[in-house]
């Protein structure tokens, strides 16, 4: 009675405590249906399931097994005693039922009910008229026949069967012969409740239905608690790796545990980590190689082209006249901030239009298309490129300061070796050959915001961009005299 009033005053409780949990369920973890209108279950409620599930099956296994056994030894130990007192009633019946001592015989049985599950005991003669039994008003009558006779069976001389008195009650009668010499003088029945019985079962299965409820009131809320210890880092785990996909690599998970998800949270934020380094060193090393470069790098680190290769390509030259006299009369914060400038609009023209950046030499430029990355219109791009940055600078020349008209542009087309060029301790990707001296010299022969090319390019370029002859040029590094246009914009 002390458990089921426990209980009882806990259901509400219990009652409560579901309805947080789907509050919880509702606000944390909305169910939401994929494309397949399949129900997202959250990790935290389908081990708390798991959990109760597991302890549920167990109980009820448990208590039908001790229920099923518990009956058994009761229908046993109910069979036993009453075989026990049969036993007694016939041994000494015998000669009182063959004198016809009907007080005898009645003084025998008188304390049967004593037992609780004891409902009746009776001695017949062979005639099967009551000589003794514990109802007195039924002596001397004879024995009426039992209603609702089931699982008559026999064991040695005692025959057992299962009938309904007409009160209703479930008996089990025990009857076993009395003899004298082989000679049956009559027979002794007793009859045990078996209502005692069923009704010891009934009470038992509503302790165990109490005492599960019990149990599963405190297994709901170990089973939330280990639901949630474990779905938490893992919803951590995967907020930090949308984080992750977003390039927040400085996202760290707190999450320490000495176990498995500790672990993990552990490799999560060392991955981290080196995606940081990486993409920090990628963002960084860009600035010096350029992007395309370290693309090329990052797919393939062992790709030929960074060990030295011909190829054809289009330099591009870009120099400021008269810097040097320009940086002298001028405060050096200013000419930095200037320079700063030009190299950023011409860094970003040329990448626009797929060029590299070998290196800045002083005020110079030297950018190259084709290589690392080919293109087989790289001579088309190397020019637009430069028609685009003369336009650029001439309205940064109008609008911001004089500097930024004074670059000339010089373009060739040729063979270059290309690939990485230093020692050990230092090393360069850049661009060697003729051409990039041919490119270099008719970037000298270029004025302030004037453009000139090679025959090369003339020849690729003739039908697109408006051109004009100059006289043959002697430069630096040729035996004889070049061909040079100068390029004054599209056609």
């Amino acid at each position: 009675m002390l458990i089921k009033t426990y209980i009882l005053g806990k259901i509400p409780l219990l009652g409560s405590l579901v309805q947080k949990i789907f509050a919880r369920l509702k606000s944390e973890h909305e169910f939401t249906f994929s494309r397949k209108f399949s129900i997202i279950i959250p990790i935290w409620l389908q081990v708390s399931i798991a959990i109760i599930m597991v302890i549920l099956v167990t109980i009820v296994t448990i208590s039908m097994i001790f229920l099923k056994r518990q009956e058994q030894q009761l229908h046993f130990y109910s069979g036993k005693m009453g075989l026990a007192s049969l036993n007694y009633f016939s041994s000494n019946a015998r000669i009182p039922l063959l004198e016809n001592n009907v007080l005898m015989l009645n003084n025998l049985i008188k304390d049967a009910l004593d037992n609780e599950s004891m409902v009746y005991a009776l001695i017949v003669d062979r005639n099967q008229i009551i000589k003794a039994h514990t109802d007195h008003q039924k002596i001397d009558s004879e024995l009426a026949r039992f209603e609702d006779v089931t699982n008559i069976n026999k064991t040695g001389k005692a025959v057992y069967f299962t009938h309904i008195t007409p009160d209703g009650k479930k008996i089990l009668n025990i009857t076993t012969p009395i003899t004298f010499n082989r000679i049956e003088l009559g027979a002794a029945h007793v009859g045990v409740s078996l209502d005692i019985v069923e009704e010891t079962i009934k009470n038992d299965r509503k302790v165990i239905l109490f005492t599960t409820g019990y149990i599963l009131f405190f297994a709901i809320i170990i089973a939330v608690l280990l639901g949630v210890r474990f779905s938490r880092p893992i919803s951590e785990l995967v907020k930090a790796t949308e984080e992750i996909s977003r390039g927040n690599y400085s996202h760290k998970l707190a999450i320490s545990r000495r176990d498995e998800i500790g672990n993990l949270a552990f490799s999560f934020n060392r991955m981290s980590d080196e995606l940081f380094k990486k993409s920090l060193m990628q963002e960084t090393f860009g600035k010096y190689v350029g992007p395309e470069v370290v693309k090329m790098i990052m797919d393939n680190p062992g790709n030929p082209w960074l060990k030295g290769k011909r190829n054809q390509a289009t330099i591009l030259f870009t120099d400021i006249r008269g810097f040097t006299q320009f940086s002298e009369e001028k405060e050096p914060e200013e000419v930095v901030n200037l320079l700063n400038l030009y190299f950023e609009t011409a860094t970003r023209i040329i990448t626009a239009h797929g060029g590299y950046i070998d290196k800045f030499i002083g005020d110079a430029v030297l950018a190259v298309f084709g290589v690392p990355v080919f293109h087989e219109n790289h001579v088309e791009r190397a020019v637009r490129s430069a028609v685009a940055m003369q336009e650029e600078f001439k309205k940064m020349s109008l609008q911001q300061n004089d500097f930024f008209g004074k670059i000339g542009i010089g373009i060739n087309s040729g063979l270059v070796v290309s690939g990485n060029i230093g020692s050990q301790s230092k090393m360069e990707y850049t661009i060697i050959g003729d051409s990039v001296n041919t490119a270099s010299r008719l970037n000298g022969l270029a004025g302030s915001g004037e453009i000139i090319i090679s025959k090369n390019i003339m020849l690729q370029v003739e039908n697109e961009f408006e051109m004009y002859s100059l006289p043959k040029q002697k430069v630096k590094g040729k035996a004889e005299a070049i061909e040079v246009f100068k390029l004054t914009g599209l056609k």
